[in-house]
């Protein structure tokens, strides 16, 4: 009888992960669902089962008070007042594509832009471009970069998995970097908050100094040290120049240009739009779809004025007000302009009838069931990672030695990296590390005579770095999640295709953050060796997977007729 290796060394991987949960039980839910995402390739299933895990673990192994505890999370994060906005803005989103894609008017602009895009090369530069412009909020990034890309790029056969990598890769990366965005608010009251904290141990007679530097002059002077995000959006760059791949994107790759698929045989898309709207019954004209996504970003941002700049909101600068905005609100009121703006388009322009109108906004909602039934679980395992103390533990250990000043950067980055990745948050990671790395790292630096504010400065970095890796690559985070629904790829095969490419990028940091340990801490010696070794890194993974697999390092460079 023949043996399915596959199948042993899942059930391994099932007992290592069991194991672990046995050692460390704060670990188990996030650990279970990650491993039955990867062995099953159903998400929902892996999820539900690493928050109702959580939900036993919570309740003392009571299997009925358990199960109620796991519906009692699921319910509170769907009538959570941010979570239902943003769960709302994804169905008006499906139907604001249902209509566009049945008006055929995403066709007309990729027939448009290929009149002068007639590459993969250049669909895929295109994509990265409009990633780094978009740069104000991750969602809308995949929003809009996901749906305006993906009829190009299918046409000129650029796989969906590398497609989805483009547009994870330009979503949090890019968004955590940018001084005008959803994010900086966040962040820059996070340093506040470790800053004030520092100044009462200093009235308290704790410590002797505390920093005399703004929260938002702390959070300019860790960009410089936020190795990973920088490293991940040049790495994207890198690898559409050059077209070399490695890991399963490579297969990808030749599979879309030599077969003409984009996703693979048996793949199930998180936005399965063919599927559930069929083919483009018109043709609308190009200037529609162009349109709606101006009108989205438009009043997106007149909403992040608003709702950031309160009762007087035209009084108030818009990076200020962007600082407090309600993000998940100002997307819902651009969704839904976009949406009427698109209906009223196609009617005037006699493209659809009302009737076929409403139908496609009924099938383009019908989309966004299974991404928003992943969101939910995703964010319901977040719950139950809180409950069991996942992030807790993990901090602990990292904290738990006395270890040199000038590595507790690295420290701190490897444990964010962690966090962010079992738990799939980085927004929570944030939240969780920086009211301890700040002051770890200050306190740490003043007691052994090194310059508390580098040794700041980079902790405050690795914690946004780190919390950004697990966002960009983890299978349970909203924005991988968000990723994969626009691109219209299979959610565990984006995963699997980025994965490789996300470590590289952060393997990278930590030697950067090993040679600032060592005393080199000036960014602009260190980012130069990190832009090379990615480079080298690059092309000693392409060429030994290439070998490996059998199959050209570099992928052809499709061009249409």
């Amino acid at each position: 009888m023949e043996v399915n290796k596959g199948f042993i060394i899942n059930i391994v991987a099932l007992i290592i992960v069991l194991a672990i949960g046995a050692a460390a039980p704060p670990l188990l839910p996030p650990l279970l669902a990650i491993a039955l995402a990867f062995i099953t390739k159903q998400v929902l299933v892996a999820l539900f089962a690493g928050v109702w895990i959580g939900g036993l673990m919570a309740t003392g192994w009571d299997v009925f008070g358990g199960t109620a505890t796991t519906l009692g999370w699921i319910i509170s994060n769907v009538t959570d007042s941010w979570n239902a906005t943003i769960l709302v803005f994804d169905f008006i989103i499906g139907a604001l594509i249902g209509v566009l894609y049945v008006s055929g008017s995403m066709f007309s602009l990729a027939s448009e832009l290929s009149k002068k895009i007639k590459s993969a090369r250049g669909a895929s530069f295109l994509s990265w471009f409009l990633g780094l412009a978009v740069f104000f909020d991750d969602y809308t990034n995949a929003v809009i970069v996901g749906n305006a890309s993906r009829p190009l790029t299918d046409r000129l056969r650029v796989s969906r998995e590398f497609l989805s990598y483009i547009v994870d890769s330009t979503a949090a990366p890019v968004a955590g970097l940018a001084i005008v965005s959803t994010w900086i608010g966040y962040e820059v009251s996070l340093i506040d908050d470790s800053f004030n904290y520092l100044k009462s141990l200093v009235s308290e007679g704790k410590i002797a100094l505390a920093p005399d530097v703004g929260a938002m002059y702390a959070w300019l002077m860790s960009v410089p040290y936020r190795y990973y995000s920088i490293l991940a959006i040049i790495l994207v760059l890198l690898v559409v120049i050059t077209r070399r791949h490695y890991g399963p994107m490579l297969k990808a790759e030749h599979r879309a240009v030599s077969e003409g698929k984009v996703i693979r045989d048996g793949a199930q898309p998180l936005m399965p739009t063919e599927t559930v709207l069929g083919s483009a019954k018109s043709s609308a004209p190009w200037w529609v779809f162009v349109s709606s996504v101006i009108v989205l970003v438009i009043v997106t941002l007149l909403g992040m004025w608003v709702t950031g700049g309160g009762d007087q909101w035209w009084t108030v600068s818009f990076t200020e007000a962007l600082m407090n905005a309600d993000a998940a609100t100002a997307l819902l009121w651009g969704s839904f302009v976009a949406y009427i703006f698109a209906a009223v388009a196609v009617l005037a322009t006699r493209s659809m009838r009302f009737t076929e109108v409403m139908d496609s906004t009924v099938r383009g909602m019908y989309l966004m069931v299974l991404a928003n039934a992943i969101l939910v679980l995703a964010w319901s395992i977040k719950s139950a990672t809180e409950a069991v103390g996942t992030a807790e533990y993990v901090v602990g250990l990292a904290t738990a030695a006395g270890v040199p000043a000038m590595i507790v950067p690295a420290i701190i980055f490897l444990a964010s990296c962690f966090i962010s990745f079992t738990t799939g948050t980085s927004w929570g990671t944030f939240g969780v590390m920086m009211p301890i790395a700040v002051p770890m790292a200050w306190q740490i630096a003043l007691a052994q005579g090194a310059d508390p504010y580098i040794v700041t400065y980079a902790s405050i970095a690795s914690v946004f770095a780190g919390g950004i890796f697990g966002d960009h690559c983890s299978p349970i985070s909203d924005t991988t999640i968000m990723s994969s629904m626009f691109s219209a790829s299979d959610h565990i095969d984006h995963v699997n295709t980025q994965l490789p490419y996300a470590l590289t990028a952060a393997g990278i940091s930590a030697v950067l953050f090993a040679l600032f340990a060592s005393g080199i801490t000036t960014p602009l010696a260190l980012l130069p060796v990190g832009v090379v070794l990615l480079i080298a890194s690059h092309r000693v993974l392409n060429t030994w997977y290439a070998k490996k697999t059998k199959l050209p390092a570099i992928v052809p460079n499709y061009t249409s007729s």
